[in-house]
């Protein structure tokens, strides 16, 4: 049936043809625009993805700056390390020197006096834009990464860089938790007590050699002393214990054995004295009886007897008194730990990740530096912890005590180097074991800046990688297929051209009718 009032052909080539328009129309915007998904309306969920991760790709933008500008001040820092690092070894070869006694120690001492003023100036221009991580004890955060869970929420991630003070300051003793317990002085020679208030001088610590019985003739007896043999041969017999006693002790003495003094004290009684500061003085015996005993005095800790043909020992300690620290306990940025001698206060407190190592050689290297005549210092470990020796050569009585308190502001990493004295014999012994903790706290923050400098560089690399990897996924998911969309788009503009020429031909049909009525 024809019909001038429904064409029905007109409008299915009309429906092809708006069709074939709007597949044209957004080809036509795929290929200016470069994007498959371009609005929401295209393809909402992909749209929402990719916003999503364009966001992230912002972000690690943002995050690769960070990174940059923490890589930046960590290289500075380093650097200004290893710079302080190189300067102390200078200095060292300065204090070597002094050592000598045919040198010129003025000369020497302003040497190193310009160094520790270089390196002051070192330590105070090492900082990026006003960043200086060689003061200070607060950590640096650097912005690292950005991680997505999987129900959407965000987190921020940093790497934490420990600044490496190497300031001269002294710090402040705190005024928290008292830490007291932590620190105690042990009784030494010539000390009349342990504890706080106890005093100690330059006596020597004892033991005594005691022989009981008569000695026949061609009997030696001998006494190793710190290694080398003292030895006494009878000529004659019945020779009272006294006579051996005599005849040992003119050859101990006559030995030169530096500190190790010996005193007929009794019938065939010997007291050896050990005045060396931070030695212990191990003492050995064999003789052909079993009277030939050592006895403690002090703290040569017990009694052994030699019987005939054997070798028995005894250690005889150093004059040094001893300020031990807590082996189990541990060290807390701000904890401050303080030595009195003499009335005079010697604090050191705690940086972030110190030990009780730090603590007994920073209270050395600031007792050293106070140039106290005649008082001199040793830090060891010993079994169940570390040590402070300290020493003088002094025959009047020296009070010590001791104390600790949470709190503090810590003491810096060179503190003390600024009062390294080489002019004089008992400063420049100090400033040769000084130099060497200074050195060791220099290469330590040097390397610890390089780890950190080198585990930002990885980090940036991935960020780095990880945004390309990132931009690539958004681009799978939203850009166009232009190999596809151009030959999409020819398709199209033919399908265009077939649909106008089917509705042409459609709007023509009624035009048939008028010749029915002809």
């Amino acid at each position: 049936m024809s019909s001038i009032l429904t064409n029905n052909s007109a409008m299915v080539a009309l429906q092809t043809l708006k069709s074939i328009n709007s597949d044209l129309s957004k080809t036509q915007a795929m290929i200016s625009t470069g994007k498959e998904v371009g609005s929401a309306r295209d393809n909402s969920a992909v749209w929402a993805i990719s916003k999503v991760m364009e966001s992230d790709v912002k972000g690690f933008k943002a995050i690769s700056e960070s990174l940059s500008l923490g890589a930046s001040s960590v290289a500075v820092a380093r650097n200004g390390a290893e710079t302080v690092t190189d300067l102390l070894t200078d200095m060292k070869e300065k204090i070597v020197a002094a050592q000598g006694e045919n040198v010129d120690r003025t000369k020497l001492q302003a040497d190193v006096e310009a160094i520790t003023n270089q390196i002051a100036s070192v330590v105070g221009a090492a900082q990026f834009n006003g960043l200086n991580m060689l003061k200070g004890q607060d950590s640096v955060e650097v912005l690292a990464s950005l991680d997505r869970a999987s129900d959407g929420t965000v987190a921020s991630s940093n790497i934490t860089v420990a600044r490496q003070d190497l300031s001269f300051d002294a710090g402040a003793f705190g005024t928290g938790t008292d830490l007291s317990g932590n620190i105690a002085v042990t009784a030494g020679a010539g000390q009349d007590a342990a504890g706080a208030g106890a005093e100690f001088s330059a006596a020597g610590n004892e033991m005594t050699l005691t022989l009981a019985t008569n000695a026949n003739a061609d009997e030696t007896y001998n006494v190793q002393i710190a290694g080398e043999t003292v030895s006494f041969t009878t000529v004659t017999g019945a020779l009272t214990p006294n006579d051996v006693a005599t005849g040992l002790t003119a050859a101990i003495n006559a030995a030169g054995l530096e500190g190790i003094s010996a005193e007929l004290t009794g019938a065939g009684e010997i007291t050896l004295t050990n005045t060396r500061a931070f030695e212990d003085v191990e003492v050995n015996t064999s003789g052909p009886t079993t009277t030939f005993a050592l006895a403690a005095g002090d703290n040569a800790g017990g009694t052994v007897t030699s019987a005939a043909a054997t070798t028995n020992s005894l250690s005889v300690g150093s004059r040094a008194t001893d300020v031990t620290f807590s082996g189990t306990a541990g060290v807390n940025e701000g904890d401050g730990y303080r030595v009195t001698v003499g009335g005079n206060n010697y604090d050191y407190i705690a940086g972030n990740g110190e030990t009780f190592e730090d603590v007994a050689k920073g209270l050395k290297t600031i007792i050293d530096g106070a140039g106290v005549a005649g008082l001199t210092t040793n830090a060891v470990e010993k079994a169940g912890g570390w040590t402070l020796e300290i020493d003088t050569d002094s025959a009047t009585a020296v009070t010590i005590a001791v104390d600790g308190a949470a709190g503090g502001e810590a003491t810096g990493g060179l503190a003390g180097l600024d009062n390294i004295d080489v002019t004089n014999e008992d400063s420049v012994a100090a400033a040769l074991a000084n130099i060497e903790t200074f050195i060791d706290t220099t290469i330590d923050a040097a390397a610890d800046f390089g780890s950190s400098q080198g585990r930002i560089d990885t980090q940036s690399s991935f960020i780095s990688n990880l945004t390309d990897s990132l931009k690539s996924g958004i681009g799978a998911l939203v850009d166009a297929d232009m190999e596809e969309t151009s030959a999409r788009l020819q398709a199209l503009q033919v399908q265009q051209q077939l649909g106008v020429q089917s509705l042409s031909i459609a709007n023509q049909a009624p035009q048939t009718i008028l010749s029915l009525f002809r």
